[in-house]
């Protein structure tokens, strides 16, 4: 989405709590109006994505936070080191911040959801308490909230926003998972009644690309399909019987779906889907990047290993319509993107064609 490349940064030293880095463009007195942008879980997946393509932007002064994992050089950012469940160092952070992008989170795949499903709870929910309540005291002006599609039934038809239905349960493997993030989401419509600050809650599909996680632990399906693929010697395992379904998006697209929202949202609080509007089940994905890995495998399935039975597309009407907002990133043109980008730096030496 973004004309310019994505940097390939190598990992310096931990910085000490409390230290930032100031780039030369933000000491000067006399430079432009710029709106601040605070990222947190710039090293993550999805926050790191942001963090090197916001950068290259001239109208933004990115600051970036992180917290166990080392910083990175990159360009034009500014680096806080924080643990956003601690208040002070979110009072610290978000200070003089224009928009919050929250993309720190404790995630992983479905073994985790299903042998530890707690992780995915309390963390969550105290971090985006503290950051919320900060960015009401402080009169931030937009916060953008991901959210996840697990509260959504599964479904042979495109889901609206709207086809939540709070009346129904969740799928058991995703009770805790899935109310946090419901809970998260009426957080962002309470803050946004009573405060000046606009909220985004974006229900996104599953997003794929660089710096994903690809260690079969804790990798999402397009990761860990993108690893065992590519270091399989004859034949790859597949959990499951592979017929679920995933609606799968590129992290390009998600980026410029945020630099909409933030240009055209309407409302104070919007709730929006964000995700490729079509679903793929996880047997012919495993064929589709074996096919574009140039290699002849035979697909197995381990049916003693977790998985969850669910199949969902999003219908992305509301923010095509309010946003102009529309796919850019197809499939095969992604599954391409991440391949060369897991050989260069995942797995060098392996041939990818």
């Amino acid at each position: 989405m973004n004309q310019n490349q994505i940097n390939n940064p190598l990992t310096p030293p931990l910085q000490k709590a409390g230290k930032e880095e100031a780039p030369s463009f933000a000491k000067g007195s006399n430079e432009r109006k710029v709106k601040k942008v605070l990222i947190c879980g710039a090293t993550g997946f999805i926050g790191r994505n942001f963090t090197e393509q916001l950068s290259q932007r001239q109208d933004l002064e990115v600051h970036a936070v992180h917290y166990q994992r080392p910083s990175y050089p990159c360009p034009r950012i500014i680096w806080h080191q924080a643990d956003l469940r601690n208040p002070e160092d979110v009072e610290r952070v978000v200070t003089g911040m224009d928009i919050i992008i929250q993309a720190a989170a404790t995630t992983s795949g479905a073994k985790d959801i299903v042998s530890r499903p707690y992780i995915h709870v309390t963390d969550n929910a105290i971090m985006n308490s503290y950051l919320f309540r900060a960015a009401f005291a402080h009169k931030v002006k937009h916060v953008i909230f991901f959210s996840c599609t697990v509260m959504y039934p599964s479904s042979s038809t495109a889901l609206k926003e709207s086809d939540f239905d709070a009346n129904k349960p969740l799928h058991p493997r995703y009770f805790g998972v899935g109310n946090t993030k419901l809970y998260i989401e009426k957080m962002c419509e309470f803050y946004a009644g009573i405060a000046e600050t606009k909220f985004t809650a974006i229900r996104h599909s599953n997003i794929y690309g660089a710096h994903d996680k690809f260690d079969l632990e804790r990798s999402h399906v397009f990761g860990a399909t993108i690893t065992k693929v590519m270091t399989a010697q004859d034949k790859v395992v597949v959990w499951g019987t592979g017929e679920e379904e995933r609606d799968l998006l590129h992290v390009d697209d998600l980026i410029r779906f945020v630099e909409l929202v933030l240009q055209k949202q309407p409302e104070k609080y919007r709730l929006y889907n964000c995700g490729y509007g079509q679903a793929i089940p996880i047997k012919d994905l495993v064929t589709k990047i074996a096919s574009h890995s140039g290699k002849t495998l035979k697909i197995e399935h381990d049916l003693s290993q977790p998985t969850i039975k669910t199949s969902l597309f999003l219908d992305c009407s509301l923010a095509k319509q309010e946003l102009g907002w529309d796919v850019t990133v197809d499939l095969d043109r992604g599954i391409k993107k991440t391949l060369a980008w897991w050989q260069e730096h995942v797995g060098a030496g392996v041939s990818v064609e």
